[in-house]
C-alpha cells in the first residue's frame, strides 16, 4: 500500500531550523533577512516561509528575478 502524506504549504520550524542552522526563531529571521529570503511573522514572531519558495531558493533561482525576467511573445516580426 502506497501513503503520501500532505506537506503544509509553508515550512515547519524544524525545517526552518534546518536550512538556517538556528535554532531560535529570532536567529532564523535574523539568517533569513540577512540572505533575502521572504518571510511573514506570525502573532507569535516566528518566521513563516512559503514551501515552493524554500524549494526555489535552495534551488538557486530567485523568485522575484524569475518573476521579473517572465517571457513574452515578440510580434515585432509579424505584419
Amino acid at each position: 500500500m502506497i501513503t503520501a502524506t500532505i506537506q503544509s504549504e509553508t515550512l515547519a520550524p524544524d525545517e526552518l531550523a534546518e536550512i538556517t542552522g538556528c535554532a531560535r526563531s529570532r536567529d532564523r529571521i535574523a539568517w533569513l533577512e540577512a540572505n533575502d529570503w521572504a518571510l511573514l511573522k506570525n502573532r507569535a514572531g516566528a518566521p513563516i516561509v512559503g514551501r515552493w519558495y524554500a524549494r526555489m531558493r535552495l534551488a538557486g533561482i530567485t523568485p522575484q528575478a524569475a518573476a521579473a525576467e517572465a517571457w513574452a511573445p515578440d510580434f515585432t516580426g509579424m505584419r
